[in-house]
């Protein structure tokens, strides 16, 4: 009865595709002609993160979704998708083991990781690397989801508690999380709102993050399962925790949520609840619309880091001597390097933000022949100083001109449908265009499967006292949230039911909303756009009406 049904794709405005494309198309060519000749000439890629590929640029923002076990990831994702995905499992115990790619596909597939890192159309073929204990942990999921069309999304194995801190994974967690953490639009960090636990694995993990606390949203799920004292307690906690974890002197905005679609446990804080889901389904809606800028961040980013890392490279090189004491020589300068980092910073101007990790360069550097290593080439570092002065800046115009009109997102992600339900938020009827000629005498004939439990839902209905045989949006939103089902998942109901769009409920419009929540009450999946046995019978005839004969 509640079978998921493909949205069609809406109309998107030929100027705005190609704004983006001309965009992308601009930070590609930037890359390959400024930028990659200088990393390659520096071994860049033996330091830092492996050279960019045409799919980094091309393919859709991601969303990276991590936590210790058991804090809601999997749950989260269903509840963004709004149906199952394969190999989605939920539990008290670890039941994700692997990283997960969900993308969109016109057909369910699973591919394992080593042969989704030989696709060049996908953004993953740098993973190769880390071997086969981590590429037998990997796989990409791909179906035809509509959310999928907008972002992909990244689900990852459950970080492990104290207690589980001996096991070995076999292949290096923090520093595969620090590859998707560097080409992700957003991640979702989720803690369980009933075991605050802060392991030893977890710590690791936020090391993996440093750089990318930008991208960073924490989530403190499952919050509707405490009271308010409770709620308070362990959000400050949580608050001191990560304080002492980034040492940051900025505040990371934690929203307090209970991310899924079943019905909410009642609570002082229930509004909050609400509030703080809508802001979070906010910011990641608006991920595709700031994809491209995000891209030219991450560009700009990896360029200050190239020109920080050839001066690094080149003093290294001057300093070392021609054939005697080599070695010592060596040890030295990695014993100094903090100290040369200074110097290049006061020498050559470079901001001391664009300089890597120090540490983790001094052991980089020891598996190192600083022989091999290369001076300065003026041509490259002018070619890189116009890429950030001049070439960067000539893009911004076409950043101005892109259209700010984008698809909307399904499902809980639709912005037209998260916490309102005014009438001149629904432009047109989507059944003149999802009901064809053959379809529409296919509807007529079917029986409404809303007909029986009607007399119920009418009694409801009355009691609401509606005015000229309708319920405005105001008394309907009243009566619907005392199923304590999200607000997300009853303006998607809502958007099913209005089927003349008007801003109004009719008796058939309201007996069909009942019946949609008692299903979503019951654990149906509720479907992306209406069935024809669901159609109400007196809307049937107005959409035959209207249909082309």
């Amino acid at each position: 009865m509640f079978s998921n049904q493909c949205l069609g794709k809406e109309n998107i405005h030929p100027k705005t595709l190609g704004d983006v494309t001309v965009v992308t198309e601009e930070l590609k060519n930037l890359y390959y002609k400024r930028l990659l000749p200088i990393e390659k000439h520096y071994s860049f890629h033996h330091f830092h993160s492996p050279s960019y590929e045409d799919a980094d640029f091309d393919n859709k923002p991601m969303v990276l979704v991590m936590g210790q076990y058991s804090t809601g990831k999997t749950t989260f994702i269903r509840y963004l998708l709004e149906e199952e995905f394969p190999g989605s499992r939920v539990g008290p115990e670890p039941t994700t083991d692997c990283f997960t790619a969900l993308m969109y596909g016109e057909e369910e597939r699973v591919t394992p990781g080593n042969a989704i890192t030989v696709d060049p159309k996908k953004p993953f073929r740098n993973l190769d690397p880390f071997g086969n204990s981590f590429l037998n942990r990997f796989q990409c999921v791909q179906m035809p989801n509509p959310v999928l069309e907008s972002i992909s999304i990244i689900d990852t194995p459950g970080i492990l508690t104290a207690a589980k801190r001996k096991l070995s994974r076999g292949y290096d967690f923090q520093a595969v999380l620090r590859w998707f953490a560097e080409r992700v639009d957003r991640i979702i960090l989720l803690f369980d709102a009933h075991k605050l636990e802060f392991s030893d694995e977890l710590t690791r993990a936020f090391g993996a993050l440093y750089g990318y606390e930008d991208k960073l949203r924490v989530v403190l799920n499952k919050a509707d399962r405490v009271d308010s004292q409770q709620l308070m307690r362990v959000y400050g906690a949580l608050m001191w925790s990560l304080g002492k974890v980034f040492r940051t002197p900025e505040i990371l905005r934690v929203y307090i949520g209970s991310f899924w679609s079943e019905p909410r446990q009642r609570c002082d804080h229930y509004k909050l609840i609400e509030l703080e889901e809508e802001d979070l389904l906010t910011d990641i809606r608006n991920l595709p619309r700031n994809a491209t800028v995000r891209k030219l961040n991450d560009l700009v980013k990896r360029a200050r880091l190239v020109r920080a890392h050839a001066h690094i490279i080149s003093h290294l090189k001057q300093e070392m001597p021609t054939i005697f004491c080599r070695e010592s020589k060596k040890h030295n300068l990695i014993y100094e390097l903090p100290v040369i980092f200074t110097k290049i910073q006061q020498q050559h101007r470079v901001p001391a933000g664009d300089f890597p990790d120090c540490t983790k360069m001094q052991e980089k550097l020891l598996g190192q022949d600083f022989s091999k290593f290369k001076t300065l080439k003026p041509s490259l570092m002018n070619s890189l100083n116009k890429l950030l002065t001049t070439d960067i800046a000539s893009l911004v115009p076409l950043f101005q001109q892109q259209e700010q009109r984008k698809k909307s997102l399904p499902a809980v992600l639709d912005g037209e449908f998260l916490g309102t339900f005014r009438r001149d938020q629904f432009k047109g009827d989507p059944f003149k265009e999802m009901l064809k000629d053959d379809e529409i005498s296919e509807a007529d004939s079917d029986e409404w499967v809303v007909e029986k439990y009607k007399p119920k839902y009418d009694e409801i209905f009355y009691n609401l006292s509606p005015h000229d045989g309708k319920l405005s949006g105001t008394k309907v939103k009243e009566w619907m949230t005392t199923t304590h089902l999200p607000n997300s998942v009853l303006a998607h109901i809502w958007r099913l039911a209005d089927v003349d769009r008007d801003g109004m409920l009719d008796n058939e419009e309201f007996a069909l909303a009942v019946h949609l929540i008692e299903g979503k009450l019951d654990g149906h999946w509720l479907p992306r756009e209406l069935p024809s046995h669901l159609v109400p019978p007196s809307k049937r005839l107005s959409t035959s009406s209207d249909a082309p004969a």
